[in-house]
């Protein structure tokens, strides 16, 4: 078998590489400009390397009973890291993925092909323009996933998006999202305090280090309108390599304390990352 060799192109917003895993036959990590965005393993797509992407993978493993299809909006694709997941572990799922760098989709759909009847549409769009024009109640998750370079772009981060998500979303829907931030939380808590405008039931997923500001890092936002299964996912995400911890009730208004909801005119993209925390090579 040849071996695996790199993979470089310049795509819409920046320099794609390809890299193999040496452990692991058929992985790949995909990065732009050096900021990991995907990793992905054909042989095995359940198997999730980054943290924020289990994270994300318990809220659609928590979402309905195990086994059964839903009707997922991924918006940001990368390498389509839980579309695969999500079409092994919910077989007959109908998935949108959205993905602003039609470049980065070609790149993928080259070299990282979906399996035969994965039920995967993927769109070359910006998020929230998508959004605007899906039908109401038409997914049963909404994952956000998108970062221009290693910043959530602004448009995706106020009240008006929110209410957007809610009416793509059916009753029972959830929202989840990956966002970054560090202390002192000025983007995080103002997410949270967008998102409680729009839903009822709120939820963040996060390592203790970042809550207590002690790093800059990843958290996971959910939203919905029926409660979460906070006892599922607090079980899974204490379980994982790398311990998370479930944030909800009480201690999360505490967390989100004077945070004002984020309009439209307001908004700025998430704060850049100090150097060296997300980027890679």
């Amino acid at each position: 078998m040849d071996e695996a060799v790199p993979v470089i192109r310049e795509v819409d917003h920046g320099t794609a590489k390809l890299m193999p895993d040496i452990d692991r036959p058929r992985a790949w990590l995909l990065t732009v400009d050096g900021a990991p965005q995907s990793y992905v393993d054909l042989d095995e797509p359940t198997h999730l390397e980054f943290e924020y992407a289990r994270r994300l993978a318990h809220v659609l493993d928590t979402a309905s009973e195990p086994g059964t299809p839903l009707d997922v909006t991924h918006l940001g694709g990368g390498a389509l890291t839980l579309p695969r997941y999500l079409a092994a572990t919910r077989p007959g799922s109908r998935q949108h993925v959205v993905e602003a760098d039609r470049a980065l989709l070609r790149l993928v759909a080259e070299r990282l092909p979906l399996g035969e009847g994965s039920m995967v549409g993927v769109h070359g769009a910006d998020a929230r323009e998508w959004l605007d024009a899906a039908p109401d109640d038409s997914a049963d998750v909404v994952v956000a996933d998108v970062f221009g370079g290693s910043r959530v772009p602004a448009h995706l981060t106020t009240v008006a998006y929110a209410r957007t998500a809610d009416r793509v979303l059916r009753p029972d829907g959830h929202y989840t999202a990956n966002l970054a931030d560090g202390a002192p939380f000025a983007f995080l808590r103002s997410q949270l305090a967008t998102f409680a405008e729009v839903f009822e039931e709120l939820a963040l997923i996060a390592e203790p280090s970042v809550l207590r500001g002690r790093r800059f890092g990843n958290a996971v936002l959910i939203a919905a309108h029926r409660p979460i299964d906070i006892a599922a996912l607090a079980r899974r995400t204490a379980s994982d390599v790398f311990p998370a911890r479930v944030e909800h009730g009480d201690a999360l208004r505490r967390f989100i304390g004077d945070a004002r909801p984020v309009r439209d005119e307001d908004a700025v993209p998430s704060p850049e990352p100090p150097d060296g925390a997300f980027s890679i090579g």
